[in-house]
């Protein structure tokens, strides 16, 4: 199996030097990141380029579309039952790339094993009432739970639940070697009358690479790629000076976290005025002039949108203050703390990623906080820090994730009142119980100030005309096999 695929990739390979990438060839694919995001996926999630592989090359259960719908993947059909405390999943046929069945006991044993770490990253997520994962026979498999999660299926539908064998996934895609690019060629393998293998379509291969935002842009400014995916606000710079046409920029509509976990320790982050002077000292109504965003949605509030609180999400005490009134206000807070003996506030150390987008905003957070007597000075993501940016995409709709995503497990300055009312909220017996608890634990989190929202997070791609099939995702999420509209 593995050498038959081989063989249709050098038949793909081959007609590469044929066909145009701009009409009827393989579809090139530049992914912002590192190399390593598509040999050693899991490990660099949540990187772009490794969700990207692992969606191309190992489903599960079930996937997302770019519509942000929940689609069939490895499971072709599946019912809920018992007051949604059972799943139970009919999985496709299906093949390692070794040319083996998928077996339920195999995808329960792996499902099983995932679950249980990714429980342990987030405690109180729709995976926390899972009892087991059972095989029923060979092709169904059950997921059990001691209380329903409405949010169950969009966290099977995340990277992580990719279900994975030693040699790899089940398709869409298989990977190959194309030079220093992956070359994607599709796992159901087509038959003539005779059972012989099919040539497999230019069009119906895809050439990925995982590059500096800098040469991705110019690749696709060139004509060398007809897709770019992962942009963030950090590259947002780099875009704006290539002179790339404004037709060629789409912008998903994501929702998320984009802000400053508070991360600082000692007596002068334990103060709850510094924290809030911290917060309702930045400006973020400069950002989306600054990056030439105009669509950025900024703003002050930890959760987006009611999603499944019993109200609307809990505003900032400040919220009405105009900023100069703020930055007062806040500045007062400081000058209370070196009055009450506490002496000269720390340099602030903020943690941002490479970018001249990071360089750009950076240098206002520095200015908003020197505004109120405060000094930064900005370090690397992987260093000791006491702001450090968070920039991720809701894995589900829920106010669970926003909260348990900046909460004592993260490292992130936390309300232990705040966290046990989420565990509480997390094992409520009723809905009703469950969004009570959900709304206190919301409304002791924000007044915390733990956590210095910016907005949502920026994703952006770059698409040639040719890809018809691509549509702006709210969940930042294009299948490569969804690209392109089907031939009359």
């Amino acid at each position: 199996m593995r050498a038959l695929h081989l063989l249709l990739a050098a038949a793909a390979l081959l007609a590469l030097g044929a066909c145009s990438d701009q009409d009827s060839g393989a579809v090139a694919v530049s992914v912002i990141g590192d190399r390593e995001d598509l040999t050693k996926p899991l490990p660099n999630l949540p990187d772009p380029g490794a969700k990207l592989i692992l969606e191309a090359t190992a489903q599960g259960l079930v996937a997302f579309d770019a519509s942000g719908e929940i689609l069939p993947a490895l499971a072709q059909r599946w019912i809920v039952e018992d007051d949604g405390r059972s799943y139970i999943f009919r999985l496709r046929r299906a093949t390692w790339p070794g040319g083996e069945r998928v077996t339920s006991k195999e995808v329960a044993r792996i499902l099983e094993a995932r679950i249980e770490t990714l429980r342990r990253l987030d405690p109180e997520g729709p995976l926390d009432t899972v009892e087991a994962v059972v095989p029923m026979t060979g092709e169904v498999i059950e997921i059990r739970l001691a209380a329903a999660r409405p949010m169950l299926l969009q966290m099977l539908a995340q990277p992580q639940m990719a279900i994975l064998s030693r040699d790899g996934g089940t398709g869409p895609y298989r990977a190959g070697r194309w030079g220093a690019a992956t070359l994607l060629t599709p796992a159901d393998i087509h038959t003539d009358e005779n059972g012989d293998p099919l040539p497999v379509p230019p069009r119906d291969t895809r050439l990925l690479r995982a590059e500096r935002a800098a040469l991705a842009i110019v690749r696709f400014r060139e004509g060398g790629t007809a897709l770019v995916l992962g942009g963030r606000y950090s590259d947002l710079p780099m875009l704006l000076r290539a002179r790339i046409d404004q037709d060629d920029i789409r912008i998903d509509p994501v929702q998320g976290l984009l802000g400053l976990a508070i991360t600082g320790t000692g007596d002068f982050f334990d103060d709850a005025a510094v924290r809030e002077a911290i917060s309702m000292a930045i400006d973020r109504s400069a950002l989306p002039e600054a990056f030439g965003l105009g669509r950025w949605a900024v703003g002050d509030q930890l959760v987006p949108q009611q999603l499944d609180l019993p109200r609307a999400p809990t505003p900032a005490r400040w919220t009405e203050l105009d900023m100069e009134s703020r930055r007062v206000e806040a500045r007062a807070a400081i000058d209370r703390w070196r009055g009450a003996g506490g002496g000269a506030p720390p340099v602030l150390r903020v943690a941002l990623p490479p970018g001249a987008g990071s360089t750009l905003l950076f240098g206002m957070i520095a200015a908003d906080l020197r505004a109120i007597g405060l000094a930064a000075r900005r370090v690397p993501m992987a260093a000791n820090a006491d702001l450090r940016l968070v920039d991720e995409v809701a894995a589900y709709d829920s106010a669970i994730w926003y909260l348990g995503r900046i909460g004592c497990a993260r490292k992130v300055h936390c309300d232990a009142a705040a966290e046990a009312k989420l565990q509480e909220a997390s094992l409520a017996s009723t809905p009703e119980d469950r969004a009570a608890r959900l709304a206190e634990a919301e409304a002791m989190t924000v007044a915390h100030n733990g956590y210095v929202p910016l907005g949502q997070p920026v994703r952006w791609s770059l698409v040639s005309r040719r890809l018809e099939g691509f549509t702006p995702s709210p969940r930042a999420r294009h299948p490569l096999n969804l690209l392109l509209r089907r031939p009359n």
